[in-house]
């Protein structure tokens, strides 16, 4: 497969107006996405966005390419991702676009696709994507040109469809949540979802400007949650990220409860009660616990490469339901087609009001291993895996570790890091191994940057 040029792991994200993130590109990606869609006859596009305040030019920028190339569009507005890949399929498009750069603070952006069954691009459209973007742009004629409509009812109809994904019988009377929807694409959605279904609703991050999404809150900031939760006695928080595509839980007593965990929360159950197909995909960075948990089961586990995308190409080639990652992203095939953290925590409640179990005593399902992540800022063009000095020390780390513990070092495709991770069971020593290799990818990157 040839290596793509602008596409990352979740789409293409960066700093607004660096060259990729600007008006001008994205107008011309517009176009090309048009142009590849149009083989097939005349195609229709749904278009969702968060709430960071460059939306408005890339949706702009985007109606304009889409529309020479002869493309309807439908205009969601802000909308969580999941949404639009939802709604993609309910409205029978061939793609969905969602303009957002997820956990990622206001001043970056991203575009990312979905296919006509609301799945993630397959690499070869995104490369078909890439090939059209270096041809000349051109509009159709007057007569051929995309008309645009905007979808008045989005946000009723993707309220009704998490409600529908509620597995248990019974409703949420008597439960105290607290949600927090990080000033992002959520922020009129979630919370009418849980009142719906009779829970008593206390909200954090539900008053976007353009400036603040995920700034001190959602799942990648979860203090205020954390706080929110023990003020209001709540019996869970729900922290979801700028796009409403991850989730963190906070049990009953203010604990935060991670990805992993939460998977093995709803493997156990389903398993329980008959209902989990196959076994669970993770991913190389999920805790050595989970395995460990699901293992006592009975049930299998296997792990792909990072990016929610590669989890459920796995879950497909396996015909298995659930998978996910240690950062929020859970994929419940059985109910979506992507990762929807509305509809993964409702997953959880479910759990728990069938097993009777409070958030706390079902995560004690799982033993986490002590594990360290250290993020180092990185330059573009300096690649970890070709650092022959860093790949050096980290075997050496490794052998130090030996049975005790495993270490994974890899670029992030989101953001411009590269991610140290070292897990084990003595935290004092893993910290010490995390700090030693960090050490050695900063002095590569250093290097790198002089042209050494």
């Amino acid at each position: 497969m040839k290596k793509r040029k602008y596409f990352g792991t979740d789409g293409i994200r960066g700093r607004v107006g660096n060259e990729l993130i600007n008006p001008e590109f994205v107008l011309k990606l517009g176009w090309a996405l048009g142009k590849v869609l149009s083989r097939e006859g005349r195609p229709k596009v749904v278009i969702g966005k968060d709430t960071r305040i460059s939306g408005y030019m890339f949706e702009s920028a985007l109606e304009a390419g889409l529309v020479a190339a002869g493309v309807d569009i439908m205009m969601l507005g802000p909308m969580p991702t999941p949404a639009v890949a939802y709604l993609t399929r309910t409205f029978h498009a061939q793609a969905g676009i969602v303009i957002s750069a997820s956990h990622n603070p206001f001043y970056d952006n991203g575009i990312k696709f979905f296919s006509n069954v609301g799945e993630k691009f397959p690499d070869q459209a995104e490369l078909d994507i890439e090939a059209q973007i270096e041809k000349p742009m051109h509009t159709v004629e007057a007569d051929q040109l995309g008309k645009v409509t905007r979808v008045e009812d989005a946000a009723g109809r993707y309220i009704e469809f998490c409600k529908s994904t509620f597995s248990s019988e019974g409703d949420l009377r008597g439960l105290r949540v607290v949600v927090d929807c990080a000033h992002g694409a959520t922020y009129h959605v979630a919370p009418a979802v849980f009142r719906e279904l009779g829970a008593e609703v206390f909200t954090v991050g539900v008053n976007p400007d353009g400036l603040n999404i995920n700034a001190e809150v959602g799942s990648t900031s979860p203090a205020s949650l954390e706080a929110a939760v023990k003020l209001h006695r709540a019996d869970i928080g729900i922290a979801l990220d700028g796009d409403g595509d991850r989730l963190l839980m906070i049990d009953e007593k203010g604990e935060q409860v991670d990805g992993d965990e939460l998977i093995c929360v709803m493997a156990h159950e389903l398993q329980r009660r008959g209902l989990l197909k196959g076994g669970v995909v993770g991913t190389v960075m999920s805790n050595l616990g989970l395995e460990q948990s699901l293992k006592v089961l009975g049930v299998p586990f296997i792990r792909a490469n990072v990016g929610d995308r590669y989890v459920i190409e796995l879950l497909k080639q396996k015909k298995w339901m659930l998978g996910g990652e240690n950062s929020g992203h859970i994929i419940t095939l059985d109910k979506t087609s992507t990762g929807d953290g509305i509809v993964a925590a409702l997953q959880v409640v479910s759990a728990m009001l069938e097993s009777g179990k409070t958030l706390y005593e079902l995560k004690r399902q799982m033993v986490k291993l002590p594990q360290v992540l250290i993020n180092v800022d990185t330059l573009p063009g300096y690649r970890v895996d070709d650092d022959k000095r860093v790949q050096t020390v980290s075997a050496e780390l490794e052998q130090r570790l030996g049975d005790e513990g495993r270490i994974l070092v890899r670029s992030s495709g989101t953001e411009p890091v590269v991610r140290v991770m070292v897990e084990g069971q003595d935290p004092g020593a893993i910290r010490q191994v995390g700090n030693e290799l960090a050490t050695a990818v900063a002095a590569g990157v250093a290097k790198f940057a002089a042209g050494e």
